[in-house]
């Protein structure tokens, strides 16, 4: 084969075999092909697309460059959950408790935050002690006791995907859904579970902010995990508000003690659950989605699902203790309050704006190596929707500098539109696609 005749074959639109697929990916791997026809071959991608059995083998390839975790050894249907990234989106942290505590396993590989959507694992760290770095032995038999681990993503799990993806970071081909969806599926499948539910999200504060790239990239996905032997289900979610109150690391992780416990944000509530009910309904853990929900609920009641976030927390070094005194995670020295200048109702709140705003304070990154404050964030207390008068409380920010972040605040202010009428709801939970 040569690269020259394969670049040209996709760049006409035709379709590439497996063979072929598995040879450009193992080439680059290895540093055979080089990056500027690899880039040249994913421009073609970007402009003529793949199709399904195409996106599937390029999955595939991805799986096979690097190491695979065979989670066999574990009893039952391993059942995991992706987010494709939102503005407070702390379902995870609610998700593998809860989950766990109905009896199904849950191994959770987890990144860290870029930009303005956050990361699982900047969440979790905010906790004392709280450890990410689990050996394969601990994560496994943390799995086997307690039902769950959350971990960093390690090791040598697709290395082609890690290259591929950097090299599209540079030359403008992130948004191609096709890779896109074999760069997410592909570290997926390279984790072990057996089944996967997919919570993709589309809005101002998401990746895929039209909702019919958002809807095709889910279609695709749940194709890709069916092709290759995973039982796959996606949910469809509005991301152009942030989701619950909290966007910043401790403060997320507050939200979901709260939800845990039965009292957290009514729509960070609802997801978890929705989310939840699929992951048990993909593990044939129940047999729709309807018992699932109620079996979930009544976990939160019951107390069952915030013990099992305590026995993580302990497992994996934390402390259990910040479950019953929340102070005892990180705290931000200064709070500003952000007031409504004028009545009227809440039309909408930027999702993307306030996780920007959030990220300039410390609670994300622009770039891989920035540190992070785990104390800092923003409280969203008005949502889209509601009435609100001359003063009224919009939201908390949380700051550590000794100067009150003037542009940060006003950035805030500005990601709220107040108008005189009340907006149509929108559709939280879209679609499920199965």
């Amino acid at each position: 084969m040569r690269m020259y005749d394969l670049i040209y074959k996709k760049r006409e639109g035709e379709e590439l075999t497996p063979e072929e697929i598995d040879w450009i990916i193992s080439g680059y791997t290895t540093g055979d092909i080089p990056d500027y026809q690899v880039s040249a071959w994913a421009m073609a991608i970007f402009f003529k697309g793949m199709k399904a059995r195409e996106t599937a083998s390029l999955t595939e390839a991805v799986v096979n460059s690097g190491d695979q975790i065979d989670l066999s050894r574990i009893s039952g249907v391993k059942v995991d959950k992706h987010s494709t990234g939102g503005v407070g989106d702390t379902t995870t942290l609610v998700l593998a408790p809860l989950v766990a505590a109905a009896g199904v396993p849950v191994p959770k590989m987890s990144g860290k935050g870029l930009g303005h959507t956050g990361g699982t694992i900047d969440k979790l760290e905010s906790i004392p002690g709280f450890n990410c770095e689990l050996e394969t032995e601990e994560f496994f038999n943390q799995i086997e006791e307690i039902g769950a681990a959350i971990v960093s993503q390690t090791g040598n799990l697709t290395p082609a995907d890690k290259k591929l993806y950097a090299l599209r970071d540079v030359t403008a081909t992130v948004d191609s859904i096709p890779l896109i969806a074999s760069s997410i599926m592909g570290k997926k499948l390279a984790g072990g579970a057996d089944a996967i539910v997919l919570d993709v999200k589309t809005g101002s504060g998401a990746f895929m902010q039209k909702q019919e790239d958002a809807r095709e990239l889910a279609r695709l996905m749940v194709d890709i995990g069916s092709e290759l032997g995973r039982k796959t289900m996606a949910l469809l979610t509005d991301m152009s508000q942030p989701l619950g109150e909290a966007v910043g690391n401790a403060l997320e992780v507050k939200e979901a003690i709260k939800t845990l416990k039965g009292n957290g944000p009514e729509d960070l509530t609802e997801l978890s659950i929705k989310l939840g009910a699929a992951m048990l309904v993909a593990g044939q853990y129940e047999s729709d989605l309807a018992k699932a929900e109620k079996r979930l609920r009544k976990l939160i009641t019951n107390g069952q699902a915030i013990s099992k976030f305590k026995d993580i927390v302990r497992a994996q070094g934390g402390n259990p203790e910040i479950v019953d005194n929340l102070d005892l995670l990180p705290q931000a020295k200064n709070i500003y309050e952000l007031k409504a200048d004028k009545s009227g109702y809440i039309e909408n709140v930027t999702a993307r704006e306030v996780g920007l705003v959030a990220m300039a304070l410390g609670a994300g990154r622009a770039k891989k190596d920035d540190p992070i404050d785990p104390a800092v964030g923003i409280e969203v207390t008005a949502h889209r929707g509601e009435k609100v008068e001359t003063g009224d409380l919009l939201a908390r920010v949380y700051y550590n500098s000794d100067n009150q972040p003037a542009e940060e605040i006003q950035r805030l202010r500005d990601a709220y539109t107040i108008g005189s009428k009340k907006p149509e709801e929108l559709e939280f939970i879209i679609d499920l696609i199965e």
